[in-house]
């Protein structure tokens, strides 16, 4: 690795600081609840229903559950190099097994007929796990930062065409936290020595150099990103050319944009099927999503309703024209609705509009969205709403009604929809959001294909938990204030 690490150097290394992490976690849940419940008194800490002379008591219960905890911990594959760093596979794994845990602990105890405190019991698992999660979150996030510099990673030749070369190319650098650094290709057809190059990427040779590129550049994994010129039996050999457990072999579908729990494998005939489910924008996930939009809005309305109040006061004491901002905009099924925002331009915006968009260097990506730094319009204190995201507060009472919900794609005006390809009306099968991946990935900064991307990505893969992740994010990118003018 470029940090002088090889692969298995670095995931001993991580797994290892991992492990250290994961005692302290569980020790400090456990050990810190059984003091917390039971103190230091050693008669409350032995169990009544007991001999005396048995001397088992909570410590002794207490060294069980960490010694168990860590051990279902290290087999069950949450310090794999397949999970770490990135998906939620790994937290997945965590959360599974501490229920799991604490099922069987509570088994134990009923059929061992122990009288162990309810909230001992209680208390113990709930902690640990989010004790895990935040200390493996902490990890991630050191582990990101190294990776964007370009270690803790793994090596990758593609091999492809010049088309699949340059797309997975591109892909796997908008996340380099993920682990896979490309530093040359292997295609078809091409000869050692050509210093051609395709999306950044060198090209080395065709697919028989891919051995000798391998010991030769010190890499450690191969991607098969598809070509018309690689059949089946060549992918194949390929992979026995490998040596067995020291290179890594990856077979990239031509799928993009599919988010994990859509995606299952089944080996029929010695072909690995890939079954993709199509996405359901009805049903019960429609009913809970709308639930939960309606159960959220209706608190943050009630915890919100005084801020809202002093911002329309600044707004009315501050500048001529109404409090709020009615818009029309293209919602679920391509139907329109009025948008609700806190002012914060000029009551006569909309008229200087067409002078400001007529300036070129003003207009970005292709004419479709507006978007402007120093917009001369946006008063003194509409900056500070539009810094923070206040003057979105009002687009709550849209939530409510039912024309928007808490996350979903940016809801656009119907003069940009004009000017859609057809695929972008995907983006109108769910409802629209005050917030979404647009949001929480650079917001203005973005550029209009990325936005797309995000968008219907959200809209092939929305989740009920996946909301839950981007709140949580959206709270972090206001805060941070990126993006936002």
């Amino acid at each position: 690795m470029s940090n002088g690490l090889s692969k298995d150097d670095w995931q001993r290394r991580y797994a290892r600081r991992l492990i250290v992490t994961d005692l302290i976690a569980v020790v400090w849940a456990v050990i810190g609840v059984q003091l917390v419940w039971l103190g230091t008194d050693e008669a409350a800490a032995t169990f009544t229903n007991l001999p005396s002379n048995t001397g088992l008591g909570y410590t002794f219960i207490s060294v069980g559950v960490i010694a168990s905890w860590m051990l279902i911990i290290g087999v069950t594959g949450s310090r794999g190099p397949r999970v770490i760093g990135i998906g939620t596979a790994e937290y997945r794994i965590l959360v599974d097994w501490g229920v799991r845990l604490l099922l069987i602990c509570a088994s134990v105890f009923f059929f061992l007929k122990l009288d162990v405190a309810r909230g001992y019991v209680l208390l113990v698992f709930p902690i640990g796990i989010v004790a895990l999660i935040a200390s493996r979150w902490l990890w991630r996030q050191w582990l990101h930062v190294e990776r964007e510099k370009g270690r803790y990673s793994s090596k990758v030749i593609l091999v492809g065409s010049r088309n699949s070369v340059q797309h997975f190319a591109r892909e796997l650098a908008r996340q380099p936290w993920a682990g896979y650094r490309v530093i040359a290709a292997c295609v078809p057809g091409e000869q050692p020595g050509s210093d051609a190059a395709v999306g950044g990427v060198k090209i080395i040779g065709g697919v028989d150099d891919v051995p000798r590129a391998l010991e030769t550049l010190g890499a450690d994994t191969v991607v098969v990103c598809g070509s018309d010129d690689l059949p089946p039996q060549r992918v194949r050999e390929l992979s026995w050319q490998l040596e067995s457990g020291r290179y890594q072999f990856v077979v990239a579908p031509n799928l993009t944009d599919i988010g994990g729990p859509r995606i299952h494998t089944r080996p029929v005939s010695g072909l690995p099927l890939i079954h993709v489910e199509t996405p359901r924008y009805d049903g019960m996930k429609r009913y809970t999503k709308r639930a939960f939009d309606l159960a959220v809005t209706t608190v943050m309305l009630a915890l919100l309703a005084l801020p809202m109040l002093v911002i329309a006061t600044l707004i009315k004491a501050t500048s001529s024209g109404p409090v709020l901002f009615r818009q029309e905009r293209v919602g679920l099924g391509g139907e329109t609705f009025r948008m609700l925002k806190f002012r914060s331009m000029r009551e006569d915006a909309e008229q200087l509009l067409p002078d400001l968009v007529s300036a070129e260097d003003r207009v970005e990506n292709g004419g479709v969205l507006f978007k402007m730094r120093d917009d001369p319009r946006v008063t003194r204190v509409g900056k500070v709403l539009r810094r923070l995201s206040l003057d979105e507060l009002p687009q709550l009472l849209n939530v409510f009604g039912g024309t928007m919900s808490l996350v979903g794609p940016r809801p656009p005006l119907a003069r940009e929809v004009s000017l859609y390809d057809q695929h972008v009306h995907r983006r109108f099968l769910v409802t629209p959001g005050i917030t979404g991946l647009w949001q929480v990935s650079g917001r203005s900064d973005l550029s209009w294909e990325d936005s797309v991307r995000l968008d219907l990505f959200y809209v092939e893969n929305w989740s009920l938990t996946g909301d839950l992740i981007i709140l949580w994010r959206t709270a972090r990118a206001v805060l941070r204030g990126a993006g936002a003018y």
